[in-house]
């Protein structure tokens, strides 16, 4: 069975460096450019009406930039895979285009091979980041496993938080504790809501066992 051709759309600003990616792109028999865009508006028109298989944007753009361009295309459930191609390696963008759902993110000064590598694996269901950034993209995921396991706990609440778990652990009622505090029973209730949601307790009296388990972390703080 023959592989269709992959179809294209690339988005950049820069008039020389989107002929110069064309043929990149081009030079492989297996990838088709379909549309060029200028702007953040055209690459959205551009998508929308051709639906191609994969998009390579710049980031900087104007009018609407790749990462808008990027949700827009999550946003509305569009076919397209997103490729970033930047010339920015700091850690914030690289995090915000995988938030925003880019599929592939390379780097304006990588060689062409990588380029065509990256359209292929996108268009594959594979993400693909460049290999010179794969030490962030490993700390990104350790980051979010150690987030993923971590128990909630008291250091979690702000220090009116900690205060109220503290009286709760003293058995003391919420009228009581509005009056200690010089607050109504309802912002007690309040920060009640909150601690148990910051702690994932539930039940109507998880969170006073809570307190009394925790009394002596609490008094220490």
């Amino acid at each position: 069975m023959t592989k269709s051709v992959i179809r294209i759309t690339i988005a950049d600003d820069h008039p020389i460096f989107r002929q110069g990616l064309r043929q990149i792109i081009e030079s492989d028999p297996m990838l088709e450019v379909v549309a060029e865009a200028g702007d953040g508006h055209a690459a959205i028109e551009r998508i929308e009406a051709l639906a191609p298989d994969v998009a390579i944007l710049d980031v900087s753009m104007p009018g609407r930039d790749g990462l808008e361009v990027t949700r827009a295309v999550r946003d509305r459930r569009l076919p397209t895979a997103v490729i970033c191609l930047t010339m920015h390696k700091d850690a914030r963008f690289v995090n915000a285009a995988l938030d925003a759902g880019v599929k592939g993110y390379v780097l304006k000064d990588s060689a062409a091979a990588e380029i065509v590598q990256c359209t292929k694996a996108v268009h594959a269901g594979q993400s693909y980041i460049s290999p010179v950034l794969s030490t962030y993209l490993i700390t990104r995921r350790q980051r979010a496993e150690a987030l993923a396991s971590r128990t909630p706990g008291i250091e979690d609440l702000t220090a009116t938080e900690r205060k109220v778990l503290g009286l709760i652990a003293e058995l003391k009622t919420t009228k009581q504790i509005a009056s200690v505090l010089c607050v109504s029973p309802r912002t007690v209730d309040h920060h009640r809501a909150n601690i148990a949601a910051k702690l994932e307790l539930h039940g109507s009296h998880a969170l006073t066992r809570f307190a009394i388990e925790h009394r002596a972390a609490l008094h220490d703080g």
